[in-house]
């Protein structure tokens, strides 16, 4: 495996964010000072980029953490178009080889699920094969997950993407007590054929380090972090 990774979700609002800050947390833990890189090529509005920022003392600007931005928070070729503009990656593309060059380990979240449009023809999925990027799955723990688990799997091999594994995120406390009704992870392996790397469980504070990096703690990260990390540790 290669020193990128991409946090991928099956929708919105699904803990892509909260999964990204959980291994910044355990990295500048237990790693510093290794360097690592964090990216999010495209933002629709503001948010994560902010966050990684307020949160992180990383050394890099806004524009570095994400090189292509638009003021609405829709789907980017959407929120291009009301700029008069239209979706470009070069700098993103231009950030993410730099990073790889410059960094132990890259961090690339992605927006919206795998089949998220990022351009009018391209979409999340599009973007991590060319970029060949191996993918981490975010699945919500509600209603619905282990189908949305199964299309985003299938959708990923449907691209040959090299999936390392799904994590399943408690959003809310109910979840977190009714696990094994909505998203029952043995189930959610078996029909995906794909590894259950762990379960975020809900966070009281989701912007308190020890807390994130404690979530991060609680996975199977061998599969997931470049061996370089597990020498030193």
């Amino acid at each position: 495996m290669g020193n990128g990774l991409l946090i991928a979700a099956t929708d919105t609002e699904c803990g892509k964010t909260v999964l990204t800050c959980a291994l910044i947390a355990y990295w500048r833990q237990y790693c510093s000072p290794r360097p690592l890189g964090v990216l999010k090529p495209i933002q629709s509005g503001e948010g994560d980029r902010e966050l990684f920022q307020q949160l992180f003392e990383l050394e890099q600007s806004l524009e570095e953490l994400n090189p292509v931005f638009y003021q609405a928070p829709l789907a980017p070729p959407i929120a291009a178009a009301l700029e008069n503009t239209t979706v470009d990656l070069a700098p993103a593309w231009q950030r993410y080889t730099t990073l790889k060059q410059q960094c132990d380990w890259l961090l690339v979240e992605g927006l919206g699920g795998l089949g998220s449009p990022i351009t009018d023809e391209m979409t999340v999925v599009d973007m991590a094969a060319d970029w060949r990027l191996p993918v981490v799955l975010v699945v919500p723990v509600k209603l619905g997950a282990i189908a949305n688990a199964v299309a985003n799997v299938a959708l990923a091999r449907q691209h040959r993407l090299q999936l390392q594994g799904i994590v399943l995120n408690c959003t809310t406390p109910e979840a977190e007590k009714n696990l094994e009704r909505l998203a029952p992870a043995d189930m959610i392996s078996n029909l995906t054929h794909v590894p259950m790397l762990g379960v975020l469980p809900y966070l009281s504070d989701p912007m308190d380090l020890n807390q994130l990096s404690s979530a991060a703690r609680g996975l199977t990260l061998e599969t997931i972090m470049p061996a370089a990390f597990w020498v030193a540790r």
